[in-house]
């Protein structure tokens, strides 16, 4: 029972010796890893590596998204005793899922971090692991994308998010998070015709061909409607999901970089992320999660949420591979 088990848990994030089940450790004490899991550098066994990327340079706005990796691994600590709802299988305690801790890399020197962030994905994936990743600002699924690519050839993106990230950049060497869907475009590692951006709520005339589906029409297709035509866009090609937290409206996630009015609901977001089981799913991030400006912790606990769904759409794949589905 858990509260049986809270008597003697604490710091599973390091006591613990096994990579799967749930913990019951008090949700207000404790390591606070992603949701418990094991704090490790050892790829060994896993299935998932959950890792951080504190970055933090190219935000429109308002700064802090650094601070999301620390605040997203906070907010789990909530979901950690409970097997994500809505599936059909506790992916807690049915994939070996590690926290792979932040990476790191020099905050003064700039120019050397998308190579850095690339390398730390690649070393990930090269053990057959694949990786969550909290950000951070949205500028880090760029390098991460090139790692995949190198896997598994040229990407479907399922990008969550008020603004499509394409406006035009043929620098490749800029670090900019409004840019790096362009760059991705134009140098071959994500085909715009089967990927999505989804809740987008921004004027960019020129999208290159990635397939858009507004806020508007989330709320007027209805979520359960938006999730088949995503699947019947993306197809059997494999998916990185990017879910920028600006994507949901400003009453769910304050604490972002660049609100916009007008967005998806949390419930909206968690139907869709739910009823898209079945794609392949490669990898996934949440970031933008900027805590100074949410003092409720609402931001984190989205964030943290999305990341477990991530974590649960990879779990599907694996589950039905191996037929326990």
């Amino acid at each position: 029972m858990a509260l049986e088990d809270a008597k003697n848990q604490v710091d599973e994030a390091f006591t613990n010796p096994e990579l799967k089940g749930l913990s019951y450790e008090n949700t207000f004490g404790g390591a606070t890893s992603f949701l418990r899991r094991l704090y490790t550098k050892d790829l060994t066994g896993a299935d998932i590596a959950v890792t951080g990327v504190p970055f933090d340079q190219a935000v429109t706005n308002r700064p802090g998204t650094r601070l999301g990796p620390r605040a997203i691994r906070e907010a789990s600590a909530l979901q950690s005793p409970d097997a994500p709802y809505g599936w059909p299988f506790d992916a807690l305690s049915e994939l070996a899922i590690i926290d792979y801790g932040d990476m790191a890399y020099d905050y003064a020197n700039i120019p050397a971090f998308p190579d850095t962030l690339t390398n730390h994905i690649r070393t990930i994936l090269a053990a057959d692991v694949a990786s969550v990743t909290l950000g951070g600002d949205h500028y880090i699924s760029f390098p991460i994308l090139k790692a995949y690519a190198e896997k598994y050839g040229p990407m479907s993106l399922l990008q969550f998010d008020a603004h499509t990230d394409t406006w035009a950049d043929d620098d490749m060497s800029r670090v900019d998070h409004g840019t790096m869907f362009y760059k991705a475009v134009k140098s071959g590692i994500v085909d715009p015709k089967r990927s999505v951006q989804v809740g987008i709520r921004t004027t960019n005339e020129d999208t290159l061909g990635v397939n858009i589906i507004d806020a508007r029409e989330v709320y007027e297709a209805g979520p359960a409607a938006v999730a088949q035509k995503i699947k019947g866009i993306l197809g059997d090609s494999p998916v990185y999901l990017s879910f920028d937290i600006d994507g949901l409206d400003p009453a769910f996630a304050p604490g972002t970089g660049t609100p916009v009015w007008g967005g998806l609901s949390s419930i909206q977001a968690q139907i869709i992320l739910r009823d898209i089981a079945g794609i392949n799913i490669k990898g996934g991030d949440v970031v933008e999660v900027s805590p100074p400006f949410d003092t409720s912790g609402a931001t984190a606990i989205a964030g943290a949420h999305v990341a477990t769904q991530i974590i649960c759409l990879l779990g599907w794949n694996k589950l039905a591979k191996d037929g326990r589905l």
